[in-house]
């Protein structure tokens, strides 16, 4: 499910809650069957953690316990996401607050505490990289900063955040596994016109995860940039010191999206109102950056989003593709644990944040149900022939090796 909670606005700006957008709180049992019947056996699925959490040591569970009953009721096992690029209101200044590391490790223990040996997989927080661009270089979400400074501050408490968060479940439920999921970045074009940025661009599509690992010693490419720009010594020793290790990692790649362009005498932020071309990558693409996961940290890679926005047949076309190149993976000796769509149903785009139209206004046809208005607002759930090939897909690879 398309999970990203941001219910702080500034003037010009509404919450961004996919849930409500997409209504699955309304329809949440539907969207979960729905996983079900395509063959799923995994389902990455976020909790709100502003609803659940609405004030500083205020839990309101009554909801959340009814969905983790259905998936056990179904027999999905869930990936559960504990942050998708927001915080709760109460939490002022989100990710540079200071406190907000031990806030996040609360959280993370009331879940892991009310639902131990239920949610075995959790994923402290989704795309990192993406979440401190947004929120730290760009100005875009809360806390808005900007520049390297508002970067380096963010991914402060990002990382330290995951590293809390983390070390919290695992003191509560010594059960419980890590999938930590990052974006994808990869770059083409013109890299001589561009090569201190794309140097350090290509360094950084690694940072949080080496941070969090404890990989940042003196010798990291970016240790003279994090210093510039307010890490300090005791942040270095902090992050060597204090380490949240994956059993898998998670990479997520949209073959539209993933591969941005250097242009020759053109110069883009990269940010999303001065975005870099894109290049459409393929299946080349796809198997570029799990390899890359997975060399660089030895450990099993899985696919944790993919997907294509576009008509049915170009879905279902890339769908046979980066399946079938998730067994090329495979067979070459990458350990590629699993493939996830993005999403169940149709989603709504982020430009809802700032912009002014209808929820439906914003619609990206990605889903393997899709969304489609009635006369009373409702969004009914439509199945498409991209279910029909998911689950397809998915009883062939149950069947056993022959």
């Amino acid at each position: 499910m398309e999970d990203t909670f941001i219910p702080q606005t500034r003037p010009g700006e509404r919450a961004l809650d996919e849930y409500d957008l997409m209504q699955h709180y309304r329809f949440w049992k539907e969207d979960l069957t729905y996983c079900a019947e395509v063959g799923s056996e995994m389902v990455r699925w976020g909790i709100p953690w502003y609803r659940i959490n609405p004030e500083q040591g205020k839990w309101d569970w009554d909801w959340l316990d009814r969905v983790i009953d259905t998936f056990d009721d179904l027999q999905l096992d869930l990936v559960a996401d504990l942050v998708h690029y927001g915080t709760p209101l109460w939490v002022k200044d989100e990710f540079v607050n200071p406190d907000y590391p031990q806030r996040v490790a609360e959280y993370a223990a009331a879940v892991a505490d009310r639902y131990r040996g239920r949610i075995k997989h959790y994923t402290p927080l989704n795309e990192p990289l993406l979440n401190i661009m947004y929120c730290g270089e760009f100005g875009q979400w809360p806390p808005y900063r900007t520049g390297d400074r508002g970067f380096v501050d963010v991914l402060r408490g990002v990382s330290r955040g995951i590293v809390t968060a983390q070390t919290a479940i695992e003191e509560t439920d010594a059960h419980a596994d890590f999938m930590h999921v990052e974006a994808s970045f990869r770059f083409a074009g013109d890299f001589d016109a561009h090569r201190e940025t794309h140097e350090h661009l290509k360094h950084r599509n690694y940072l949080v995860q080496d941070l969090v690992m404890g990989l940042v010693g003196q010798d990291h490419a970016l240790v003279p940039y994090l210093e510039r720009h307010g890490f300090s010594d005791n942040d270095l020793e902090w992050a060597r010191t204090n380490t949240a290790q994956p059993d898998v990692v998670g990479v997520n790649y949209y073959p539209q999206h993933s591969t941005e362009i250097f242009e020759n005498g053109v110069t883009h932020s990269g940010g999303p109102t001065d975005l870099r071309p894109r290049f459409d990558a393929g299946t080349d693409g796809m198997k570029d950056v799990l390899t890359s996961f997975a060399e660089r940290y030895k450990k099993p890679v899985f696919l944790t989003e993919t997907s294509y926005t576009g008509t049915e047949e170009q879905r279902i076309d890339w769908m046979n593709r980066s399946l079938a190149a998730v067994h090329e993976l495979r067979s070459s000796g990458v350990n590629v644990l699993g493939y996830t769509w993005w999403c169940i149903t149709d989603m709504m785009e982020w430009s809802y944040r700032p912009g002014t139209g209808r929820p439906m206004d914003y619609l990206l046809k990605m889903g393997l149900w899709s969304l489609e208005e009635d006369d009373a607002g409702v969004l009914q759930r439509v199945k498409t022939p991209v279910a029909d090939n998911f689950l397809r897909h998915a009883v062939i690879a149950r069947q056993p090796a022959s």
